[in-house]
């Protein structure tokens, strides 16, 4: 996905000051041998990283697994103030890759006998889905989750995107907090975007709504359940669900945007930020180490029984993702004929994508420090096609 302005206030999913670029790789001792050196098999994702700071963004920082080893890169800066550089290891905002998390967790709950896919939202929050031709009695957590239930997306929402991306406005609300009924309140101030189950389209409302079926059905927050059976268990040290705490865990990165439509050049540092307005549809904090254990775990059947594997991957066209979409999960085909899958996600400031191959064997996951320019997607598809 891009992380153009306009895609980040869609998604969750997401020319800097001239200075230096500066572009540094460390090697793993690699698994098996290879004629060539790390930085060779990578020359293709070296160059697409170069470019995308190119296009504007201040860094990139990213981590790339296969099975010659692990190989951390960076390109461009982290601090636009001081030049220092991008750190692989750097944690950030991780936005709409935070749906995998949650999907998971409610397909856990499903192999437990806890839900049903075809449950309705209604069975769990009675009444909560109702407005201007809403109604939870007709959507299944399965159309939330893969987002064929139609409801509107509230981060569409004008007033919304004047209060969380104009510059006065970000800055006056940056460190409030929205609970998830105010967010589903706006959304249910709008028409439904299709019946449910007859199409698809992108709707974070759909993750707000089961961030709260995650609380009714174990009795807690999303947040604890995320570190407990998926955090915690895979030992992601990087990574957290910050609620609404405002800053990000060092090693870090400054966050950039330019916080408008329309960019006038002018940025921002929105590095600090309560990212409650995300919720469960993209508030996770993470790093490249992590996302790539945790997509290659998921992949190879380590975090979800094979019949809810089964279920996440089973995806419907979506076309303004790049490909198609399970159960928060993207599927993707590469230029190459390579398939891959995965997530990205932008919040403010931040773009991030999250991609592994299908046997769990070659991961990929990198982030931009800025909203305005750069599409990560090019750093995957060299990856994964390049020489």
């Amino acid at each position: 996905m891009s992380v153009h302005q306009g895609r980040l206030r869609k998604g969750f999913v997401g020319a800097a000051a001239a200075m230096a670029v500066t572009a540094v790789a460390l090697t793993a001792v690699p698994a098996a041998a290879d004629p060539r050196p790390a930085a060779g098999r990578h020359e293709a994702t070296r160059r697409a990283m170069d470019a995308v700071v190119e296009e504007g963004v201040p860094g990139v920082a990213l981590q790339a697994k296969d099975k010659y080893g692990v190989w951390k890169a960076t390109s461009g800066v982290g601090n636009l103030t001081t030049g220092a550089p991008r750190d692989a290891r750097d944690r950030y905002r991780a936005g709409s890759i935070t749906k995998t998390f949650i999907a998971t967790v409610l397909l856990q709950l499903e192999a437990e006998h806890r839900l049903s896919l075809d449950d309705t939202v209604d069975t769990w929050l009675p009444g909560l889905v109702r407005g201007h031709g809403h109604d939870g009695r007709r959507i299944t957590v399965r159309q939330l989750l893969n987002h064929t239930s139609g409801i509107y997306n509230y981060t569409d929402d004008e007033d919304l995107q004047s209060a969380i991306f104009l510059p006065g406005n970000f800055f006056e609300n940056r460190y409030r907090t929205w609970t998830p009924r105010e967010l589903l309140k706006i959304a249910m101030g709008h028409r439904p975007e299709f019946a449910p189950g007859t199409s698809w389209g992108y709707s974070n409302t759909n993750y707000v709504l089961a961030g709260l079926l995650i609380d009714k059905v174990t009795g807690n927050s999303y947040g604890d359940e995320v570190r407990r059976r998926i955090i915690e268990p895979l030992g992601l040290h990087g990574t957290r669900m910050p609620g609404t705490s405002p800053t990000v865990p060092r090693p870090s990165s400054r966050a950039y945007s330019q916080l408008a439509e329309n960019t006038t050049g002018k940025i921002y540092d929105v590095t600090e930020f309560n990212p409650s307005v995300a919720n469960a549809a993209g508030e996770i904090i993470s790093d490249s180490g992590d996302l790539n254990r945790f997509y290659a775990a998921l992949l190879t059947g380590r975090v979800l029984p094979a019949t809810q594997l089964a279920e996440m991957k089973e995806s419907v066209p979506a076309a303004t993702v790049g490909g198609r979409y399970g159960l928060g999960l993207i599927e993707s085909e590469l230029s190459c004929g390579v398939r891959i899958w995965g997530h990205s996600g932008g919040i403010h400031g931040s773009g991030s994508v999250a991609f592994t191959s299908a046997d769990g064997s070659h991961s990929l996951a990198a982030n931009v420090n800025g909203d305005w320019a750069g599409d990560p997607m090019k750093i995957v598809e060299a990856e994964f096609c390049g020489d």
